[in-house]
């Protein structure tokens, strides 16, 4: 099957923001979303002030959504912890809300949006759903998150490599009135975990951790919060008061954060995490997506190559990612987790300076 315009493997908010802006020059994408109803995805549910406002030229609101208003950051390890205001006003909103309405505003913008189609590779031209037809286009955008298809994956950076972990939290008064209107950084060895919460009250726990802490813990994400909790009171306290089991994790395996693509296959346009993978604890991942997104759909609108497109967007990505990975480098060991909180709580403006640097900037004029 030829399609008559690009062809976007992928729902998420990457994939979703190049529908929007190439259905608005008037080319008719064609976007491949695995899933066939709204689904939480496994982390993503902090929204910076960049993040908003990308989100505010593709026509989302978010106070619209009843997303949960941020501003401050909340540092927490061992018996430790300090908070600071953000730069700006951030916000937090589960995937499953954000996704939905970015791929039904992508439709209304004129963009095909196909819900349960499973792509099992890409193949020159095109892709090869997992029932076996194949799909041909003049360009693919492959925004597939976190989540590498067969014959595109990423390499992994590290031989002891990240595990992503998510778990949501009742959202019981008490658990509300603790967090508030801040995102906690709960810093502890080999990792680190977010907490925010969500536009229902309930509470979205993010981890990132080495692959050889969750072996530690004999490869079981509820044994390695326990175990986590027993360590860190202040994680323990916020599950304690959400009064319910947090239940089993959403999971992802070898996260290669660090990783910028930079040489794509021929045709093939790399946005979110299949092209710059920031560490989470930065709270960028989704502004770097839809970034990435448009500038995708930009190169197409513009007659921009695979190759260009792909060495701008690393010039862009370079820096935040760096900063991003230094940062997480020093919080995942308990001394420069607690050099890091006496810093800030020394000079909150830190905080509002290492936010700065993690951000992607727009393209040079």
């Amino acid at each position: 099957m030829r399609l008559p315009g690009p062809l976007i493997v992928g729902g998420g908010p990457a994939g979703a923001a190049a529908a929007i802006v190439l259905a608005r020059a008037g080319v008719r994408p064609t976007v491949l979303e695995r899933h066939a109803v709204p689904h939480d995805a496994l982390c993503g549910g902090f929204l910076s002030w960049s993040t908003a406002s990308r989100l505010q030229h593709l026509g989302i609101d978010l106070a619209t959504l009843g997303a949960h208003p941020v501003e401050r950051v909340r540092l927490l390890a061992g018996n430790r912890q300090t908070e600071a205001r953000l730069p700006q006003r951030c916000w937090s909103l589960s995937r499953r809300v954000l996704d939905a309405r970015l791929l039904a505003r992508a439709e209304e913008e004129g963009a095909e949006v196909w819900r349960g189609a499973k792509v099992a590779r890409l193949v020159a031209g095109g892709a090869e759903l997992a029932g076996g037809a194949a799909i041909e286009a003049e360009a693919t955008i492959l925004a597939t998150g976190k989540h590498d298809l067969r014959g595109a994956g990423r390499p992994a950076m590290s031989t002891d490599p990240a595990v992503g972990l998510r778990w949501r939290l009742a959202g019981t008064a008490a658990l509300q009135a603790m967090v508030g209107g801040a995102v906690e950084l709960h810093l502890f060895a080999g990792g680190y975990a977010g907490l925010a919460l969500q536009e229902d009250g309930s509470a979205n726990l993010c981890m990132a951790v080495r692959r050889s802490v969750l072996a530690s813990a004999g490869g079981d994400p509820v044994r390695l919060l326990e175990r986590l909790a027993a360590r860190h009171s202040a994680l323990a306290d916020r599950i304690a008061v959400a009064g319910s089991d947090p239940g089993l994790a959403q999971a992802v395996a070898n996260v290669p954060y660090g990783w910028i693509a930079k040489h794509p296959a021929q045709g093939e346009l790399r946005v979110g995490d299949q092209s710059a993978v920031i560490p989470s604890l930065a709270g960028e991942g989704i502004a770097i997506a839809l970034a990435s997104g448009t500038a995708a759909g930009l190169a197409i609108r513009d007659g921009i190559d695979a190759a260009r497109f792909q060495k701008r967007l690393a010039r862009r990505a370079q820096f935040p990612v760096r900063v991003a990975g230094a940062i997480a480098r020093v919080g995942a060991n308990p001394l420069g987790a607690a050099a890091i909180i006496e810093a800030v709580g020394l000079m909150p403006a830190l905080s509002g300076l290492a936010a700065r640097m993690s951000r992607m900037g727009e393209p040079a004029a």
